[in-house]
């Protein structure tokens, strides 16, 4: 805490991607909490002109809140290393990998981590594109988060149209195979995983609804799992974390299929911080409060590359 008294803290939120709305959100609970600690913060509305608008509040180090393109992707990240400025989350890199789907599930297959078989479709190629997988599937966009264009095809009539949908967002479609089971968040504190969230929508999808819309969903935690569940999914969670560079605070969400077996989703880098959001209920349970939590991610603040 004492490095951070003299530190001018800029909250970066907002951005340009389709999660505007949740990155302001994140970012002023983050800026609250921050404030509540005593320390010095700026909020700082990432637009066009966020280069000027940092060196104008002359920050010591970013909370990066931004959500989506150019806050998860490594696009930030560069920026504030060319600015000098330490910020939390992962790195250039890591962000990148991480963002998107398609280069993730890749390095999953190469390391060994379950992920569920799927297809890569590109703008331009549909038309000699054949479904390989049976149905169900889902289609998702390579590179958003929110569940943003995610389309859980169920029937054969249905799979254009969930087409459309994400390639109104990306270039790049991931048909992936649907897996029955508990969908799963495992919130990480470096390479220790926090308490497990098990998130049961009430629509039986979790969408963008689903996700930040107060009573949509019931979260449990702890998850009602067993010794041997509970530790196969840590053992996968940190696994991931190792292969895609994490880094502070990020969040590894899984499908825990019926048989036993983890398959990864994704590694969320910035996790949302609203007050329906994942990391805050994991660290909850693990005894530490919102502004203790935004205060360890502080802690975790730095750069990728030094002078």
């Amino acid at each position: 805490m004492q490095s951070l008294n003299d530190k001018t803290i800029g909250v970066l939120m907002g951005g340009l991607s389709q999660e505007r709305e949740v990155s302001l959100t994140t970012g002023r609970e983050v800026l609250n909490a921050i404030q509540r600690l005593g320390l010095k913060a700026v909020g700082i509305d990432a637009d066009h002109d966020v280069m000027t608008k940092i060196k104008e509040a002359s920050i010591d180090l970013a909370f990066v809140a931004l959500h989506g393109t150019y806050g998860e992707d490594g696009t930030i990240q560069g920026l504030l290393e060319y600015a000098g400025i330490p910020y939390t989350g992962s790195g250039v890199l890591g962000s990148a990998v991480a963002y998107n789907k398609v280069t993730s599930k890749e390095i999953f297959m190469q390391n060994a981590i379950p992920t569920a078989p799927y297809q890569v479709l590109r703008q331009g190629e549909r038309d000699a594109f054949q479904r390989q997988l049976e149905l169900p599937v889902v289609v998702k966009p390579s590179d958003q988060g929110s569940s943003l264009g995610v389309t859980i095809v169920r029937e054969a009539g249905e799979f254009e149209a969930a087409l459309d949908l994400a390639f109104r967002y990306t270039e790049e479609v991931v048909i992936e195979q649907f897996i029955d089971g508990k969908l799963l968040a495992i919130g990480m504190h470096g390479e220790q995983p926090m308490p497990i969230v098990h998130i049961r929508p009430k629509s039986g999808f979790y969408d963008y609804e689903s996700k930040y819309t107060q009573g949509k969903t019931e979260y449990l935690c702890p998850a009602a799992l067993t010794m041997v569940e509970r530790e196969t999914c840590q053992q996968v969670a940190t696994g991931t974390f190792k292969i895609l560079k994490g880094r502070g605070f990020p969040r590894v969400d899984v499908i825990l299929s019926d048989d036993g077996v983890p398959y990864v989703l994704e590694m969320n880098t910035v996790p949302g911080m609203t007050p329906t959001s994942l990391l805050p209920m994991a660290a909850k349970e693990a005894g530490l409060s919102f502004d203790d939590l935004v205060l360890e991610i502080l802690k975790t603040a730095q750069r990728d590359y030094t002078d």
